[in-house]
């Protein structure tokens, strides 16, 4: 069942409101010149690595380390992503690479 055009518009502007409000409230909570709560750092320093890692993890979850290839692409481009990282420390540059190689090698060698 389609919606009228009001209830689009409704909800194209509930949703805008909802996307400025996440945008704003945080200058509201956090005042230029406020101290930053000791919390909100410790979640700063602690989440980024943390989401890295679950990503890590879900991507390789369904790797086949019991049938060919063996996980040998996915382990590659890991060593690949994590090496350059560490080099360059270059997020977007080691994980651009990392994807290109993983899908040269499944694409053209496995």
């Amino acid at each position: 069942m389609p919606l009228s055009a009001g209830v689009s518009f409704v909800i194209i502007f509930l949703v805008a409101a909802t996307t400025f409000a996440t945008r704003v409230v945080p200058f509201l909570i956090f005042p230029k010149g406020k101290e930053i709560p000791e919390v909100v750092r410790y979640l700063g320093r602690v989440l980024t690595p943390a989401v890295i890692g679950m990503l890590v993890v879900y991507c390789l979850r369904a790797t086949p380390v019991a049938e060919a290839p063996h996980g040998i692409p996915e382990a590659a481009a890991v060593f690949v992503t994590a090496a350059l990282h560490a080099w360059k420390r270059n997020n977007l540059l080691s994980i651009g690479v990392g994807t290109v190689l993983y899908m040269v090698l499944i694409q053209v060698f496995f």
